[in-house]
């Protein structure tokens, strides 16, 4: 059955049409997800900070899903991000933390966008 059919019988879906920056910021939690898992399997940090990498990767697959939970998980994750990376680099003097922040920063403005919000279900 076509999407056109399924929709005449009431079990059609609307289409979703994903923003390029979101897919994006899905995948960079991905990306935190794997490095927090090499992380614990290496042993450099605790077995605990799986949750962490479960958070990550549900709060990724719900915005690729443009939900609003997952919007909030990844608006919360990209937050505490960025002040972790500012503080860090407050401390080291560390040019990499100072970049991790304001990517982070920067994922967090394109998410309060009004054209974001707007999408999410």
């Amino acid at each position: 059955m076509n999407g056109e059919a399924q929709g005449e019988h009431g079990g059609g879906h609307k289409k979703i049409q994903l923003l390029p920056g979101m897919a994006a910021i899905s995948l960079y939690m991905l990306v935190l997800a794997g490095i927090n898992i090499l992380g614990v399997v290496g042993g450099q940090v605790r077995p605990a900070y799986l949750v962490f990498s479960a958070v990550f990767i549900a709060a990724s697959l719900g915005l690729l899903r443009q939900l609003r939970w997952a919007w909030a998980m990844t608006l919360a994750a990209v937050v505490l991000l960025a002040g972790l990376f500012f503080w860090r680099f407050a401390g080291a003097h560390d040019v990499a933390f100072a970049l991790q922040g304001l990517l982070n920063l920067v994922f967090f403005l394109y998410l309060v966008r009004t054209e974001v919000r707007v999408r999410l279900r």
